[in-house]
């Protein structure tokens, strides 16, 4: 009695370690990948952030600088060196560099390269990029939501399937079976 007992509470506590560990790996790889894959909708308001500051007026260094503070970790030290170098009057195509080295802020540092003259055509960029994103972000949902619709079907099929194997088709193919025998 004493012995089970013990064998219980041992279990319980290598099973308790092991869960443990699982929930940690489990932390450190979810935080990886957001570290990788920052959020794309954060990026899409930022950048709609962007476009109503440079509509109210806000010169672009100033804008820029306002908005980095809310932009995913990669983008805000590229978007706060760019808003720098052109607060100290560097030229437009040296200023955007740190933004084009980053990949998600890239696409923006091409247009405000292009549309260094005036900030207005840096907020249709920055309107037009963050639309860009959230629809393909919308398309990344669906073909998730599609994909867990396909894989929910599997273990549906499998449980599903054999009940209707044993509640459909074997007591017809018993009748039958029994039918045949009586007859012959």
């Amino acid at each position: 009695m004493v012995l089970s007992g013990f064998s219980v509470a041992l279990f319980g506590w290598l099973a308790g370690a092991v869960a443990a560990a699982v929930a940690i790996w489990c932390r450190q790889w979810i935080g990886r990948r957001r570290r990788r894959n920052p959020d794309p909708l954060s990026l899409a308001a930022t950048w709609d952030l962007l476009a109503a500051c440079l509509n109210a007026g806000m010169p672009v260094p100033t804008a820029v600088h306002a908005v980095a503070a809310g932009a995913p970790s990669p983008s805000r030290e590229a978007l706060l060196k760019s808003a720098d170098l052109m607060a100290l009057g560097a030229d437009p195509v040296e200023a955007w560099a740190p933004a084009l080295a980053e990949p998600c802020t890239a696409a923006l540092a091409r247009g405000a390269r292009r549309t260094a003259r005036s900030g207005t055509g840096l907020a249709r960029v920055a309107t037009g990029l963050a639309d860009e994103i959230r629809s393909a972000a919308a398309d990344v949902a669906e073909a998730k939501a599609q994909r867990a619709g396909v894989l929910i079907a599997g273990p549906l099929g499998l449980c599903f399937l054999p009940a209707f194997l044993c509640l459909g088709v074997a007591p017809v193919v018993v009748g039958m079976a029994e039918r045949l025998m009586a007859t012959w």
